[in-house]
Parts: C-alpha cells; structure tokens; sequence
C-alpha cells in the first residue's frame, strides 16, 4: 500500500465519520427549535383555554423559555420540565436491544445518534434556590442521521426499539412527547417523605433561611435517576 493509497483512506474515514456526527449534530439542534416552536403553539392555545374558562379560581401558569441553544425549560403548575440537549453525539453499545433492530443491521451509521435529556423539577426547587433538591430523568429523545426517533422513559413516555426507523420527529412527534411528558409529570405526585429520612436536622441547617434550607425535597426521595451516565451507550465525539 503506498503513503497515498493509506492518506486517502484515513482521510475518507476523518471526513465521513465528521459528516455523519455533523449531520446528526444538526438534526438534534434543529429538533430543539421544533420543541421550542411546538412549546410556543400550545403556550397560545393555553391561554385561549384559561380565557373560555373564567370561571377557573386558581388558573394554573404554562410558560416556556429557551435558555439557548441546547436548554428548554417549560414550567406548569408546580413543576418545571428541562429539555436538555448533549452537545456530543452518541453511538449505542453492541448489547444495546437497538443494535438488534433489523434498521439498524440494515445500516450501522444509524446508531449515531443527538440526545436530548428530559429531567422532572419541583418549581420551587428554583424558586427558593434549594439547591440540594432532587430533579429526574423521565425521558431521553435519540435522534438519527435520517431525523428518525425513538423515547427512552419511565412508562408512557417509552417507545419499542423496533419503531425507530418509522417515527420521523416531525410537529406531530414532538405534540405527543410534550403530551405524555405533561401527563406524566402531572401524575408523578409529591409524595410525604419516610419520617426517618428527616427526623435529623443540624444547627447548621436550620439556621439557613427556608430558602436555602439543605433538606432534600424530591417526588421520590430515596429513588432517584443518575444524570449524564452512557447506560448503554459510547460516546462518538
């Protein structure tokens, strides 16, 4: 093999494998902007609900706000939602149940996928700064090459693996996610924390002010998901 034969093929293997991630990479931005249009729309149809409905004594707020490129948080009720989107673009591990799927048999590069993390928050976690509250992970959004999607989440929010290659993240994609992702959270009650857990409290902590109070406050307390691990998946930048 001569010195160009060899440049030529790492130089095909740089440019390809940068043009996948790219290509990925933009897909996964431009879903976020979808999410935020999406978000905007249902903002809209919001209020013209509470306007029909005057006669609602404790009308419950939805407001969004885009914190840049790859944050989203939209907040209803008592609870915050954050659309977190990875800068990197992940490749899933070979005994991930993906890898079995005939689409991606079919084509190894569509395993290169954006994601975009989907995390539960107490509002008044923000509110009055409790900075040792705890938030979940309730979803994450894996996006391909070819726009094509699946969920990963707790209960509805989750999608069979063997769909991924015939959901398209279109308008329609993200109504649903925000839909069931609402829906869950509104379900995912605030539950009395076990007495055990907070029967202790130090000087220290009770001499902060309630808003900075170090107690946890959590849905679950004791139960709680571990943000930014690879759970079966390789980072592929």
């Amino acid at each position: 093999m001569t010195d160009k034969t060899s440049s030529d093929s790492l130089f095909h293997l740089m440019t390809t494998k940068s043009n996948l991630k790219q290509q990925v990479y933009a897909n996964t931005i431009d879903a976020m902007g979808l999410i935020k249009s999406r978000m905007l729309e249902m903002e809209r149809k919001y209020e013209k609900f509470i306007k029909k409905n005057k006669d609602l004594h404790y009308p419950t707020p939805l407001e969004w706000n885009g914190l840049g490129d790859f944050e989203i948080e939209l907040k209803f009720g008592g609870d915050v939602l954050l659309f977190l989107m990875h800068t990197n673009v992940f490749e899933f591990s070979r005994n991930h149940e993906v890898m079995r799927t005939d689409y991606i048999r079919d084509d190894r590069d569509r395993s290169y996928c954006g994601v975009i993390n989907i995390y539960n928050f107490l509002s008044d976690s923000f509110k009055y700064n409790r900075v040792n509250d705890i938030g979940y992970l309730i979803g994450r959004v894996f996006i391909n090459k070819e726009n094509h999607y699946f969920v990963e989440g707790k209960r509805e929010l989750g999608f069979l693996y063997n769909n991924f290659g015939k959901h398209l993240f279109d308008k329609q994609a993200v109504d649903s996610l925000l839909e069931t992702a609402i829906t869950y959270t509104i379900n995912f009650d605030l539950l009395t924390p076990d007495y055990d857990l907070v029967k202790e409290v130090s000087v220290y902590e009770m001499k902060n002010t309630m808003d900075t109070i170090s107690l946890k406050t959590a849905k679950r307390l004791g139960f709680k998901f571990q943000a930014d691990t690879n759970n079966g998946m390789e980072t592929a930048n």
